[in-house]
């Protein structure tokens, strides 16, 4: 055998042999993509006082990478299909790594932003990639578990990125957590040329660019949309981009239905496995994804955990995560993935809903179990809805299979942010505005509501003027309103969750015929494309 993966993996005549060293590598680069998130939420307060940013701002360095990722992934994922997966994988990775050196050299919001941006980019090549390269490295038999361990490794991602980048702001500026990607990224590159097999669609025909800019504009707008309405009004700007994502999402409906060969075959929808799959990720996402959003924020701003400690104390979720995965493994064989998805959401729902009863005097203990909880459910249902999901598409758009899979996740994680977040900022304004209403000047009262950092800034401005005892008051009742808005947005969560999990139970078949049908597709031979050139 070749020391390089040079054999397209179609042209094998027996399972690929290196196939789990494919898979660490996949994993690998899936471990940078969901950390470059998760460590900018330990270091945002670092870069919120060295660049002087304001609350928009610090909204648009986080999702910078956010919109790119969403709206790309798809039309990404059916490029990869039709010229090269493991080159799609390839380039993302020199693209994210080269955004993510910028970003650790610029000293300008403008230029955070745009270096979040070009990640962002990368992230959308490499993640539908991960996905398509997995599921045609791997027999049918084997698909589940490589899946799960895919799974697992976002739930170690959501834990370590804050970890290793509270440990860097421990001793280097911001800065530093950028760089956390670039080495690995460049360890996955090197080792996908030798492990990771070359793989492309066969015959696969046009690209569908009308579909695929459409699919763009939609999903852009919508994004956009979500993240500027609900944080900074429903001005001139979100309202353009809710006209453009009706208007874009009604021309790709009607020009998907009747094109030949469409970027994405909407009647799958018409599938209730996939249909209850696409639901299930996007709704477990949105309420999950906001949740951690919230408690990262009182763990640092109300408990004052450095980002070391906060990363630490995050380790829970991982290992949950990772032990839901192992369960869901030996749990969807024999009761069913309707049973899984839907007891995994559940978990998930009440971790949410125990977060209600955060008061002034809760600890981290009180954050443990919804820890616990959220790492479990998100273990448990995701495995077997990405199964499904990329079960659903044929071989030759595998790529494109993974961009509606991440692309549900993103959309879903996008919405729990926006969601959860405007009703975060908007009770957390009230609650702190009824306490400390006429006893600040005007100037520290707007920073004060703008967010729980602001109050903390705008304490230490009080306290240099009225003292350190009217500044401890603001603190006090900046975590106080803190406190009942992450209790009333935990509300909130868990009633989407909970509305949800109902909807996901009704639209899932039930086990029986899916497993029916997964049996019959097992036992089918895999064709072998002798035609297909090296991609």
């Amino acid at each position: 055998m070749s020391v390089f993966a040079t054999t397209p993996v179609d042209r094998m005549d027996r399972p690929y042999t290196r196939r789990w060293w494919a898979l660490g590598v996949l994993c690998l680069s899936l471990l940078i993509i969901v950390m470059a998130n998760t460590s900018l939420i330990v270091a945002a307060p670092d870069m919120t006082r060295d660049l002087g940013l304001s609350s928009r701002d610090l909204q648009w360095v986080i999702d910078a990478y956010t919109v790119p990722y969403a709206a790309l992934m798809l039309v990404l994922g059916a490029i990869g299909d039709k010229y090269s997966r493991r080159g799609a994988l390839i380039t993302g990775l020199v693209v994210f790594a080269a955004g993510s050196v910028a970003g650790s050299l610029v000293h300008s919001t403008s230029g955070v932003i745009i270096a979040r941006a070009v990640m962002g980019l990368g992230a959308a090549v490499i993640m539908p990639a991960t996905l398509s390269l997995l599921v045609a490295s791997f027999p049918r038999s084997e698909r589940a578990k490589a899946i799960t361990a895919w799974t697992a490794t976002s739930g170690l991602a959501i834990a370590l990125g804050p970890l290793i980048a509270g440990w860097l702001l421990e001793r280097h500026a911001w800065g530093s957590t950028f760089l956390i990607n670039v080495p690995v990224a460049l360890i996955a590159l090197v080792a996908a040329l030798f492990v990771v097999p070359p793989s492309k669609a066969h015959d696969y025909g046009r690209l569908d660019l009308v579909g695929g800019a459409l699919s763009i504009v939609t999903l852009g707008s919508l994004v956009y949309a979500i993240i500027e309405g609900p944080h900074f009004g429903w001005g001139t700007g979100p309202v353009t981009a809710l006209v453009l994502f009706v208007l874009g999402l009604g021309s790709f409906i009607g020009w998907e239905l009747r094109h030949p060969r469409p970027i994405f075959d909407l009647r799958k929808f018409g599938e209730r496995v996939f249909s209850g799959s696409m639901l299930a990720v996007l709704l477990f996402f949105l309420g999950t994804f906001g949740a951690i959003y919230f408690l990262t924020q009182h763990l640092q701003f109300v408990l004052g955990y450095s980002p070391l400690e906060t990363g630490v104390r995050l380790l829970p979720l991982a290992g949950a995560v990772c032990l839901g995965a192992i369960a869901t493994g030996q749990l969807t064989p024999r009761l069913g993935m309707r049973v899984t998805v839907t007891g995994g959401m559940a978990l998930g729902t009440l971790g949410v809903l125990l977060m209600t009863r955060v008061s002034d005097g809760s600890g981290y203990t009180d954050f443990l179990a919804p820890l616990l909880l959220l790492g479990l459910a998100i273990g448990l249902s995701v495995s077997p809805c990405t199964e499904a999901i990329m079960g659903s598409f044929p071989e030759n758009e595998l790529g494109a299979g993974g961009g509606v899979n991440d692309t549900a996740v993103e959309l879903g994680g996008a919405l729990g942010i926006a969601i959860l977040g405007s009703v975060l900022a908007t009770s957390y304004e009230s609650e702190l505005t009824k306490a400390v209403d006429g006893k600040l000047p005007p100037e520290a009262m707007n920073v004060a509501q703008d967010s729980i950092g602001g109050a903390l800034a705008a304490a230490e401005q009080v306290g240099q003027v009225a003292g350190p005892q009217q500044a401890q008051a603001l603190i006090q009742a900046a975590d106080h309103a803190f406190t009942q808005a992450v209790a009333h947005t935990s509300l909130i969560g868990g009633i989407i969750l909970a509305t949800g999990t109902v909807l996901v139970a009704l639209i899932l078949p039930s086990n029986t015929k899916t497993t029916q049908k997964q049996a019959t597709q097992d036992k089918a031979p895999t064709p072998n494309l002798t035609k297909q050139p090296v991609a």
